[in-house]
């Protein structure tokens, strides 16, 4: 058996338990992110621990971003008497807006020990660039 120390925790759980507050695909619970620069591409990481891959939809509309992972109970055996469940349920969804300086044709979408991690390349146009000048005739400004 297991022992309960923080009865913080506990409360929270009962708290979820009496609202509901897992999940649904019309009411979906947010997932946490970190999202930063790493070089030429820009890198979103979402935590997702106990997602199957198959679950997990990505999705691109213009430059709006749409994750959305679905966990599942379990299935546990006949025999099983489920002593704590804290691990929410249900269905999670983030919505992020990308900047038009992105390469959003080129998303890469990995997912590694529960965590989902999208690099999406800075678009050329948004690259700094050198701008050269041509040689030609000086210009003379004539005031008259």
């Amino acid at each position: 058996m297991l022992m309960r120390t923080d009865p913080f925790r506990e409360l929270d759980r009962l708290t979820q338990q009496l609202l509901n507050t897992n999940g649904t695909w019309s009411r979906p619970s947010a997932m946490p992110m970190d999202a930063y620069r790493e070089g030429e591409e820009y890198v979103i990481a979402f935590d997702l621990p106990g997602v199957d891959s198959d679950a997990i939809d990505i999705d691109v509309e213009r430059n709006m971003l749409t994750v959305k992972a679905e966990r599942r109970p379990a299935t546990k055996a006949d025999d099983v008497q489920m002593e704590l469940s804290e691990r929410p349920l249900g269905v999670f969804s983030r919505q992020v807006v990308l900047a038009d300086s992105l390469d959003t044709e080129h998303i890469k979408a990995d997912y590694d020990a529960g965590v989902l991690t999208l690099r999406i390349p800075i678009a050329e146009r948004a690259k700094p660039r050198k701008i050269a000048i041509g040689g030609g005739s000086a210009r003379k400004e004539i005031s008259g």
